[in-house]
């Protein structure tokens, strides 16, 4: 008998290819030192509950108790969701201008598990779809295990991140299978205008191709804002909505999402919606204990909840916009909701840095400031901010960057 003890075992070359940038640097995959002498100032990720300023409503615990108690949902439950679940989400989301009932709502792992969805009913291998750039790493993470191919077009940050529409429609080809559109942006927070969005959805049209949309932040903009979606604009595009409870009611771990089936002309009907169906299938069903408490939580938490949720991100982006827009070297661009602020970063100005991967290991290291560094989202020469902080330690995350960059700046090379 051979001694096979010291060999090692192969992995799939799809598994060896999957690649999330971000994880890897949120997880420790890339090292990265802190001052011991400053408090670590937490602000690369969009998780609400980092810093215990932001409670979950108390009544998302009561409904969540209330289904435990009952014992009526400790089972499997259908695989695309519970019929309250659908239920609830259909009526929380439908509109005159796009009705849903039921039997338009896929439930998910979350908004990431919807947006994996709709790329494995629309794409087979060697097939193309278009995604914006800065765009989130999750979105090439799946493409890369469906053999995918990713278009990218430009997100343009001087005029509020809107859409490239005309390099949008040069991009499109034979090959490609559907537009993903992000609205409120991840990472950019913007809020697409209603006519934005009716030239993207002229595009769509003009190629008989659907969207995707990603609209988890579709009710957190900012005071004066309104995020339209895009499904109530559209006469004759179809769209899949995608959504979750992670960021409106600061519950990502729970991993509820869905997706919102918008089937203009039934062109989902015959393959789109049964194939959704048989795709959820593979993971059993999403927890049936928080589907459960959906009702009772889409129902019942006032609006007033996740509005002062953006009024905190919103002072937030203020603080930065105000404080970082007179530091050399940086061109903070001021969002207009979701939860992140992208700031352009000058590297010329700073001989020693030669990349915003570098800018945000060194700014870890010398003042505990955590960023997240434009490579992430495909865009180098920027870094993102999340807002959701609370006030005074934005203000002193900003104090510390741009101590950094006066220490590292240099006016002319």
């Amino acid at each position: 008998m051979s001694d096979f003890t010291h060999l090692a075992i192969s992995a799939s070359d799809e598994s060896k290819g999957l690649v999330h940038k971000m994880r890897e640097i949120v997880d420790g995959k890339v090292e990265m030192e802190t001052n011991s002498n400053k408090d670590l100032l937490n602000i690369s990720i969009g998780d609400p509950t980092f810093f215990g300023n932001l409670p979950v409503h108390q009544v998302m615990k009561e409904a969540v108790k209330e289904v435990v108690d009952s014992d009526n949902f400790n089972g499997y439950g259908p695989a695309h969701g519970l019929l309250c679940a659908r239920q609830a989400v259909a009526k929380h989301y439908t509109t005159p201008e796009a009705p849903l009932t039921e039997d338009d709502i896929i439930i998910t792992c979350g908004c990431a598990g919807a947006i994996e969805y709709c790329f494995t009913v629309f794409g087979n291998s060697g097939q193309n779809i278009l995604v914006p750039s800065p765009i989130h790493p999750l979105d090439c993470c799946v493409t890369a295990s469906r053999g995918l191919k990713l278009k990218f077009y430009q997100l343009l940050p001087d005029r509020q991140w809107e859409a490239d529409v005309d390099q949008m429609d040069q991009l499109i080809d034979t090959d490609t299978v559907a537009i993903v559109v992000v609205n409120p942006s991840n990472p950019c927070g913007s809020v697409y205008s209603k006519q934005h969005l009716l030239d993207i959805l002229a595009v769509a049209e003009k190629h008989s191709l659907p969207i995707i949309a990603d609209e988890i932040y579709s009710d957190l903009v900012f005071k004066g804002q309104h995020s339209y979606p895009i499904a109530t604009l559209s006469k004759n595009v179809p769209i899949l909505s995608c959504g979750g409870m992670a960021k409106k009611y600061l519950v990502p771990g729970w991993r509820v999402g869905w997706i919102l089936i918008h089937d203009r002309h039934d062109r989902f009907k015959k393959e789109v919606v049964p194939s959704l169906i048989k795709v959820s299938r593979k993971s059993l069903g999403i927890t049936t204990l928080v589907q459960a408490a959906l009702p009772k939580i889409l129902d019942t938490v006032p609006k007033s909840y996740y509005e002062n949720i953006m009024s905190l991100v919103e002072a937030n982006a203020n603080i930065a916009y105000g404080e970082l827009s007179v530091v050399g070297g940086l061109t903070p661009v001021m969002p207009s909701g979701a939860l992140y602020m992208m700031v352009g970063v000058e590297l010329s100005k700073f001989p020693h840095i030669n990349t915003t991967v570098e800018f945000m290991k060194k700014l870890m290291s010398e003042e505990s400031v955590y960023i997240m560094c434009g490579e992430c989202f495909r865009f180098p020469g920027f870094i993102r901010l999340v807002l959701l902080i609370p006030n005074d330690k934005m203000k002193l995350a900003c104090d510390r960057i741009r101590e950094f960059c006066g220490r590292h700046y240099v006016e002319c090379i």
